[in-house]
């Protein structure tokens, strides 16, 4: 069992580093995450919300141990799992509930449209704010200006979303309307639920390369379940992918982009907690808006009010989740952090040293780690495999503003840069 006695403070000068770093990976997160979710615009042109699921979930599989390998090499990720083999079972019922939240935004997005269900599914913020606090001692000691910017926060962020749940109601039919919007805070609140093992894990010191590699574990048993129980059966479900066989690889790309978005999230969390990472990640409804009128012409036709609503809507949600974030941890805070972190360490009987080190953004885990040729089969595999999907692959018939295609990805890629370097700079990926 680990030692009761008391751990050092992280360093100030740390301390600040590692939270710039966290606000800069939100920043990415939101990127990517909020790019992830073009490709089920899919389901206009007649494919299954629940094959789009399923093959976006095989994307974030292969991704998900590919890109840990590249990085850091399965050895790490085996070493994490020796100091703390119960976070398999939390990262595998994290993945569960993904799946089950992602099946239900391809719903929310076929009734209601990109630029109006991501903000709704984003009231996950306010779940994150309280698991954050009730489970974890975030907030506790944090003073009255960081508590008015977090509350004042969420507020705005509920104002928002009921701004944008006005403008849905005015899209279509009421009855599809009403659908779509249950559907997309069903996914906020699965994914709210869903911050609680990412936070277990890093409070204890887990790498999320490592933690991310067990959580598509259950992401895939869940969807496949959901997939063969709602279609019918194996055989039908078969018949589905070979008929859609032509758009399976834009959706496995979307996977692959979601997972790059979630690693950027999952450092968020680490680094100031979901009471503040999860809504600053959550700036994906402005991408998505932005994907969904620029690249898709949602909105196209529809009156002014509604285009107000659902800007008016995004920009409130977006101010409160600036707010959130920008009320960065004091140093009274973070240690209540650390006495979360010890209580969890001595909960599961992990070594005292690796909690703190995690907490530091430093190596957990002694001794010098390699790629072996393991990495790099499951390297080659999985891109083998997006290979294989590209060449059968063709271009769906859709109306797309190309120029906005090619701005929004260079400036994902900008931020990727960027945000790759800040890791390997101030934690070596750790």
């Amino acid at each position: 069992m680990s030692s009761s006695v008391v751990a050092p403070r992280v360093e100030a000068s740390r301390l600040r580093s590692l939270q710039a770093l966290g606000i800069l990976c939100g920043f990415a997160a939101g990127a990517w995450l909020g790019a992830a979710e073009a490709p089920t615009k899919l389901v206009t042109v007649g494919v299954s919300p629940l094959v789009i699921s399923l093959i976006m979930v095989v994307g974030v599989f292969l991704a998900r141990w590919s890109v840990p390998a590249l990085i850091r090499g399965t050895s790490h990720i085996l070493a994490d799992v020796r100091q703390a083999p119960h976070l398999i079972v939390w990262a595998v019922l994290a993945g569960c509930l993904w799946a089950v939240a992602n099946t239900m935004t391809i719903f929310a997005i076929r009734d209601i449209g990109l630029s109006i269900a991501f903000p709704l599914w984003n009231t996950n913020s306010l779940l994150g704010i309280f698991w954050g606090f009730l489970l974890f001692n975030e907030l506790h000691q944090a003073g009255w200006v960081r508590w008015l910017g977090v509350l004042g926060g969420a507020l705005a962020m509920f104002a928002g979303a009921t701004l944008l749940a006005v403008a849905s109601s005015n899209q279509g039919p009421a009855v599809h309307a009403m659908r779509g919007i249950s559907a997309a805070l069903s996914a906020g609140i699965l994914w709210g639920t869903m911050y609680i093992p990412y936070r277990k894990a890093y409070l204890t010191g887990m790498n999320p390369l490592s933690f991310i590699a067990f959580f598509t574990i259950g992401e895939l048993g869940m969807m496949t379940t959901l997939a063969v129980s709602y279609t019918g059966g194996p055989s039908i479900l078969w018949r589905e992918l070979v008929g859609t066989k032509n758009v399976l690889f834009w959706l496995m790309l979307g996977g692959f982009i979601w997972v790059i978005g979630d690693l950027f999230q999952q450092y968020a969390a680490k680094y100031v907690g979901i009471s503040r990472g999860v809504p600053l990640s959550n700036t994906n409804q402005l991408w998505g808006l932005v994907w969904g009128i620029l690249v898709f012409g949602e909105l196209h036709g529809l009156s002014s009010s509604t285009y107000a609503y659902v800007i008016g809507g995004s920009v409130m949600m977006a101010i409160g989740a600036g707010a959130i974030a920008l009320s960065s941890a004091s140093e009274k805070e973070h240690g209540r952090w650390q006495e979360a972190a010890q209580r969890e360490g001595r909960r599961y009987g992990i070594d005292a040293s690796y909690v703190q080190a995690g907490l530091e953004g430093r190596q957990g885990v002694e001794g010098k780690h390699v790629r072996t040729w393991f990495d790099w089969l499951l390297v080659i595999v999985a891109t083998g495999i997006f290979v294989v999907f590209a060449a059968l692959g063709r271009a769906p018939q859709m109306a797309l503003n190309w120029h906005a295609v090619v701005g929004l990805v260079l400036a994902m890629l900008l931020l990727l840069s960027v945000c790759g370097i800040a890791l390997w700079r101030t934690t070596r990926f750790n």
